[in-house]
């Protein structure tokens, strides 16, 4: 999203680190049977927890090694726009946050688009104004696709699923730094409501991001 706020630290470049290691020997793999074949990574938690920080680390760590790589935030594939999405939950009830709240067609069209290397319109959210804007981008040129956000790991066609584990009462502080919304009751309620959604994603996870930052593999727990 355009105008967002990261803060980046060491734990979120050493995870970093970790994921890549994992992410390198599988891509190596699949590559041995399709040198073309183009790989996808998603990136899970809760609000504050470090999606973003995480995907952009890691996005940096792999264009050192010549990888080109573009970044999905799913943040903005929401189907009601920015200004209008708070009335619409209190019109439609706090049952309606979560998952269906997004465009998955549009995502999942979107990560074709890269799979098939063509180019392809995606919609960006200017954070500031509050807008959703449009960005072309030529998936040719892109070598890895890295997705963030609440629910990216429920997305298709992903080759390794990260989720990280803090939840949003532990991630308090990086909320408010970010102040991407104000908190008021009915926050507090989207974020509950959030959380319920995002926790039923865990155990799609391939490796998980403990609350010490340190990367576990998934399945040997």
């Amino acid at each position: 999203m355009l105008g967002d706020v990261l803060l980046i630290n060491d734990l979120h470049k050493a995870a970093a680190e970790s994921i890549m290691e994992k992410l390198i020997e599988d891509k190596k793999q699949k590559e041995s049977a399709d040198p073309d074949y183009k790989y996808v990574v998603a990136i899970s938690g809760e609000s504050g927890a470090g999606k973003s920080e995480l995907s952009h680390s890691l996005a940096l760590l792999l264009k050192g090694l010549d990888i080109r790589v573009k970044v999905l935030h799913t943040d903005n594939y929401y189907l009601v726009p920015p200004l209008l999405r708070k009335e619409w939950r209190k019109t439609n009830g706090i049952e309606s946050v979560g998952i269906n709240e997004y465009d998955w067609g549009l995502v999942n069209r979107n990560i074709k688009d890269f799979k098939e290397n063509r180019e392809t319109i995606m919609p960006c959210i200017d954070i500031i104004p509050d807008q959703i804007d449009k960005l072309i981008t030529d998936f040719h040129k892109i070598h890895l696709l890295v997705i963030d956000g609440l629910y990216a790991i429920n997305t298709e066609n992903v080759d390794l699923r990260v989720f990280i584990e803090l939840t949003y009462h532990e991630t308090k502080m990086s909320q408010l730094m970010r102040g991407k919304e104000i908190t008021d009751d009915f926050r507090l309620q989207v974020l509950e409501r959030e959380h319920i959604n995002v926790q039923s994603l865990k155990p799609l996870a391939d490796l998980l991001v403990d609350r010490n930052y340190d990367v576990i593999d998934a399945k040997k727990q």
